[in-house]
């Protein structure tokens, strides 16, 4: 933990102040210690860099949810160059430049690659929050970073203070929570007035065979296998998906070859990843049979979650035609 994160944490109990006791350095990092709050006395360790600020509790589909995607990303760590034109879409009609100077929260940090990209981008600061025990892998891939901070923490009750970043957003992860508004509610209030917030979530429309066949199939099957078994069960069913999109759906994205494109199954969102290589596919199949949540959200219920905040200039659209990415102003520092 670099002490320069402390200008933005509170405690998540009491919103109380915190103080930094340091234990043990490593150059600028406090690597052990722990975090007191002068309101409620809570304490909160400094465990391998990163600030702790899960004690556990948490009800089981939440606690297995963070579970599953701590070893799911320490198994895929990796950051390849991919990752940047993707993350890019994912927040449209947001800019690389859009966050030069700016203090950013993440919503989901997973493995830190977005946390990464938006240090290396010139934010001010980036605080990328996780439950998971990946906050270990997004630490050691963003530590050179002066201007990356990590935080273990419960998207719904953010260890940040209220209005003090500039910027939120969260990518692939309201979608897993129990109640994906409450998410959207948390990191709207840690916004300033004038600040944005956006999100990326799966969509409900033209997802009506994965609703029907594999959420049924992970809820009460897949995300309940042994990790190295799902593991590998996802990497069998990768094989064959990876052979169609180097063999059919990347052919199918050149120039002339627009009447293979329309005959190709959920070619939008297949024919995008096609690119891709071999295990960020695998980590995609892998990704949709573990999560024992995931909600397929309808574009008015997005919508709904910016308006209810009262958010200027709020823009809900298609991504690949299967998720929404979302866009909007908050006014007010936060929702009610």
């Amino acid at each position: 933990m670099k002490p320069s994160l402390l200008e933005y944490l509170v405690c998540p109990k009491c919103s109380g102040s915190l103080h930094l006791r340091a234990d043990s350095r490593d150059g600028e990092e406090v690597t052990e210690g722990s975090l007191s709050c002068g309101g409620c006395r809570a304490a909160f360790p400094v465990r391998r860099g990163v600030p702790r600020f899960v004690a556990g509790g948490e009800d089981a589909a939440v606690a297995r949810t963070a579970e599953v995607f701590g070893w799911e990303w320490k198994k895929f760590s990796a950051i390849d160059a991919h990752h940047e034109a993707q993350f890019l879409d994912w927040i449209a009609p947001v800019r690389r430049e859009d966050f030069r100077d700016q203090v950013v929260v993440e919503g989901g940090c997973g493995k830190g690659r977005h946390t990464r990209l938006v240090a290396s981008w010139g934010a001010r600061a980036i605080i990328g929050v996780d439950l998971s025990d990946a906050v270990d892998v997004a630490w050691a891939n963003t530590r050179d970073l002066s201007n990356a901070h990590v935080v273990q923490g419960d998207l719904r009750v953010l260890p940040v203070k209220p209005g003090s970043c500039d910027r939120a957003f969260s990518i692939g992860v309201l979608h897993h929570m129990p109640e994906p508004q409450e998410g959207f509610r948390s990191l709207a209030k840690a916004v300033r007035p004038g600040g944005a917030l956006s999100v990326w979530v799966y969509g409900a429309e033209n997802n009506g065979w994965v609703t029907l066949i594999v959420s049924p199939l992970r809820s009460t099957v897949t995300s309940r296998l042994p990790h190295r078994v799902l593991w590998a069960l996802s990497w069998v069913v990768s094989v064959p998906l990876f052979a169609a999109l180097k063999l059919l759906y990347k052919p199918a994205r050149r120039p002339g070859m627009s009447w293979l494109r329309s005959v190709l199954p959920y070619e939008p969102y297949l024919g995008y990843i096609s690119p891709f290589p071999f295990r960020e596919v695998h980590h995609i199949v892998h990704d949709h049979l573990a999560a024992p949540v995931a909600h397929y959200l309808r574009r008015e219920q997005v919508e709904r979650w910016y308006r209810e905040t009262g958010a200027a200039g709020a823009v809900v659209s298609w991504h690949n035609r299967n998720s929404w990415r979302g866009y909007g102003v908050i006014p007010g520092g936060g929702a009610a």
